[in-house]
């Protein structure tokens, strides 16, 4: 007990030696700061004063330009000297609170004593830069902190494979400088450590686990060489965190060739993009670019109204009997594979092209028997798209010569006559009118400013394509394919007359939006962005092939890490993880893919996550971690009157004990009903999110199960698991995906007879009352 006393009063005192070097840092950066700020501000005034140019010589024109560049680049400069002491000074007010989290001493060969390396959220040097006084967690050598056990080990740098010796593994828990948990360990990360961090409430944003990293999390973070891969991770598992964690990995490993615009995750939701929005900042870097799939679709389809996956899921959940064959074959490999077929089809028929009158003040201004005449004229060796980049050229070309035509019509000379002062001012630009010879010159110079001017709607429609009817180009692609031997001809001709009637009210179903874009995109040689190096994708389960598919071709120089619960698919059936990843490899035919899989679950509590996990085909492949807490509530009330009644006396109970309560339901319809009965008794402090929300209130929240994806709360109510509202070939996904949302506490509520699901798997597992 005594040395234990000892070590523990030698280690506080590094911390607090490690302070006085931060805050001497802080000071010194600080004033640097300051200077910079004010330099910067001269430079800038300097630039104001000065960033005009002398139009009067062609030499002083040239003379003022260079000038002004030169300026020019040293406001840039300044500014980025700012921005970089900032940064610093972020770095070193975060690292001060608690400096470091984990030492290692390792044992190099042919040396005698072991070094002492201490591992932090990032890196600090002592004032001459000589020496570490702590460690990037990212830092090669760090990575025996996360993989190492003692003894032999070996870790990777940029110069090969090193060797050392693992002495000793030590954690810390510091906070406002002062060691709160101290001890040493063999694993990666000690279950008491793992115990204390997970015990904690939940508030609105995701921390950063960089004290916590397991080595199978460590593994994902850590992968370079893989340009797929894929994450299997059970809820819970910690396998966004080990995200997150990885882009960070990333943008310090390549911080010469990377930065976080070069990078795009693609969220579930708004909430969980807010949810996340800290855990990177907290690791000094910039937050990656975010966007949802519905608001990816939504910029790929402007003008029309893109149905959502929480749509459609309503939709269903309101119409279970809505036959899937049609969205299964429009939404998988096989038909991304016969639009590639369609595209040959077109290159030998090119007369199969649909093309689009471009009009002009109600009339053809290019109709498209001629747009058509120019494609064909094209030589047929080319492709699709070259071909059309030429007809769209000549196009312009041919625009340019007609604007003369148009200045000399009637219209633009009553249209001039008419125009104001400032509308005559803005034709003339630059020009005044000395710098014509006449009348006559100045007024053919304003009619065919004029006339550009107005044609300028039919340049941006040949620029934009819209002269290709890629719509109809879609439903003629449909019409011609083999529809699937489950799908009967009436049903099929459905689809297309409901395709049809959807596009009139400037609306399109989501199943199919895959093979449009795609298919347009084959056509047009548009639609790639080739300056993100990284796509991250977020609950797989919910995308389908076809997006998947799209989705590379969409970022053909990104490498891609798609992450997912193949258990929690609330939007198509469940399937083994085994198979979901099979498919993948199989449909997006990368060269050098991984896979992974998280097996142990540390969000919940093990009576929760045993729960849970016996819902499940496969649930013994799950590890439950070993934190205790009280078992799964099930309350089976009579009625609905009797449910609610319940469900305000539960949430009363939980709202004292957390911070954040969740009670999920099936759908939107009931979230509302349950928001009203909540509302009532306990006011502002309750809330109703839907897929438009962004901030992840603290209190009670109510919303349906598909918001709640890669969220977690302290305590959480699954609203009304009856067999009458949760039948049973739906229940799995919701049921599960509703308790592994639960940290602590899990309240499971039945309207009615429980839902067979439960009843055949689970009941022993639960504590049951009836109502």
């Amino acid at each position: 007990m005594a040395d234990e006393y000892s070590e523990r009063k030698l280690e506080q005192q590094r911390v607090d030696w490690t302070i006085q070097q931060i805050d001497a840092q802080i000071k010194k950066t600080q004033a640097a700061l300051d200077s910079a700020h004010q330099e910067t501000r001269a430079v800038e005034k300097n630039f104001g004063e000065n960033a005009s140019i002398n139009r009067y010589e062609v030499d002083d024109i040239a003379e003022s330009r260079s000038e002004l560049e030169q300026q020019r680049q040293l406001v840039a400069r300044t500014v980025e000297n700012e921005t970089i002491l900032r940064h610093q000074l972020q770095t070193l007010q975060q690292l001060r609170e608690s400096p470091y989290f984990g030492r290692i001493d390792i044992l190099d060969p042919g040396e005698k004593e072991p070094e002492s390396l201490y591992i932090g959220t990032a890196s600090l040097m002592n004032d001459d830069k000589t020496d570490f006084i702590v460690y990037d967690w990212r830092a090669p050598i760090s990575g025996i902190y996360y993989n190492g056990t003692l003894g032999k080990v070996q870790y990777q740098t940029p110069a090969g494979t090193q060797s050392t010796t693992l002495i000793k593994k030590r954690q810390f828990t510091i906070k406002d400088g002062q060691i709160i948990n101290m001890f040493d360990t063999n694993e990666t990360v000690g279950d008491q450590m793992l115990q204390e961090a997970l015990g904690h409430q939940n508030d609105q944003y995701m921390q950063n686990i960089v004290a916590t990293i397991q080595k199978e999390q460590n593994d994902i973070i850590r992968d370079t060489k893989s340009d797929l891969l894929l994450v299997q991770g059970v809820a819970g598992s910690g396998k966004t965190s080990a995200i997150l964690q990885r882009i960070a990995y990333l943008l310090y490993h390549s911080r010469t060739a990377l930065n976080a615009d070069q990078i795009v995750l693609f969220s579930p939701n708004l909430l969980f993009s807010h949810y996340i929005s800290d855990v990177l900042p907290s690791l000094g870097e910039r937050n990656m670019r975010q966007v949802t799939l519905e608001g990816f679709l939504r910029r790929r389809f402007e003008g029309l109204n893109v149905e959502s996956l929480f749509e459609r899921y309503e939709t269903r959940s309101q119409n279970p009997a809505i036959s899937l064959d049609i969205a299964n074959y429009l939404e998988g490999a096989d038909c991304m594979h016969q639009v590639k077929a369609y595209l040959e089809f077109l290159q030998q028929h090119p007369n199969a092209i649909c093309f689009t009158d471009l009009n002009f003040r109600q009339q053809p201004f290019f109709s498209a028997e001629h747009i058509q005449a120019i494609y064909q004229a094209q030589p047929a060796a080319m492709t699709i798209a070259d071909r059309l980049l030429k007809t769209k050229n000549a196009l312009i070309k041919e625009l340019k010569s007609r604007i003369q035509d148009v200045a000399k019509s009637d219209w633009i000379a009553k249209e001039l006559n008419d125009q104001d002062v400032i509308g005559l001012h803005n034709l003339y630009g630059q020009k005044t009118i000395d710098d014509f010879a006449d009348e006559d010159e100045q007024y053919a110079y304003l009619s065919y400013q004029l006339a550009k001017k107005r044609l300028r709607i039919v340049y941006d429609a040949i620029y934009n394509d819209y002269f290709i009817d890629f719509n109809s180009q879609y439903e003629k692609f449909l019409q011609q394919l083999s529809r699937p031997a489950a799908v009967k001809n009436s049903d099929w001709q459905s689809m297309l007359f409901g395709y049809r009637q959807q596009l009139e009210y400037h609306r399109i179903a989501l199943m199919h939006t895959a093979p449009l874009m795609y298919l347009r995109d084959l056509m047009s040689g548009s639609g790639q962005n080739r300056s993100f190096q990284y796509v991250f994708i977020d609950e797989m389960q919910d995308y389908s092939l076809a997006m998947l598919i799209y989705l590379k071709h969409a970022f053909p120089k990104a490498r891609f890490t798609i992450l997912g619960d193949s258990e929690q698919a609330l939007f198509k059936p469940l399937q083994l993880p085994g198979q979901l990843l099979q498919q993948l490899n199989d449909a997006l035919a990368f060269k050098h893919p991984n896979l992974i899989e998280l097996k142990r679950s540390y969000r919940s509590t093990m009576e929760i996550t045993d729960f849970a996990k016996s819902l499940l085909p496969d649930g013994d492949q799950i590890i439950s971690f070993t934190r205790h807490g009280a078992k799964p509530r099930l309350i089976t009330a009579a009625d609905s009157a009797d449910a609610a009644a319940a469900l305000l006396q539960q949430t009363a109970i939980l709202h004292e004990r957390y911070a954040t309560i969740a009670v999920l339901t099936k759908d939107r319809a009931q979230a509302k009903q349950v928001y009203q009965t909540l509302h009532r008794q306990f006011k502002s402090i309750v809330h109703l999110l839907d897929s438009q929300d962004s901030v992840l209130p603290v209190g009670i929240v109510v919303l349906p199960i598909y918001l709640a994806k890669g969220l977690e709360f302290d305590a959480a109510i699954a609203w009304n698991v009856s067999d009458q509202n949760l039948p049973a070939e739906r229940a799995v996904g919701l049921i599960y995906t509703m308790a592994s949302r639960a940290m602590h506490e899990l309240t499971l509520i039945s309207a009615g007879p429980v839902s067979s699901v439960i009843k055949q798997n689970a009941t022993q597992l639960l504590e049951t009352t009836e109502s």
